[in-house]
């Protein structure tokens, strides 16, 4: 790997929330991030920061809106809002992965 996922992924939307996520998967933790990640997967695996193997998961959104309400939050606010920043991210990911080459998943 060229260069470290924290490195690549600096400056981009929500950035910080996908690493915590990274790793809450490659642990087996059932986190919010880990959930996002979860969402995300298509496009992590295509930057090389997730291995190919790994298939979308069509039932994190709705583990992550459950794990929402279950925290007693405004559920439906904060589902909508953790998705506009993931949409955010994923957008910045693919404009970076225009212009620099992808890492190698490890």
């Amino acid at each position: 790997m060229n260069r470290e996922p924290a490195e690549w992924l600096l400056g981009l939307p929500g950035a910080q929330r996908i690493l915590d996520g990274l790793e809450d998967f490659r642990r087996g933790r059932h986190t919010i991030p880990s959930c996002l990640v979860r969402i995300a997967t298509p496009r992590l695996v295509r930057a090389g920061l997730m291995p190919p193997s790994i298939r979308r998961d069509d039932g994190a959104e709705l583990d992550l809106y459950q794990m929402l309400a279950a925290e007693g939050t405004r559920a439906h606010s904060c589902y909508n809002a953790l998705l506009r920043e993931l949409i955010s991210f994923e957008h910045a990911l693919d404009h970076r992965l225009s212009k620099r080459p992808p890492l190698s998943a490890s």
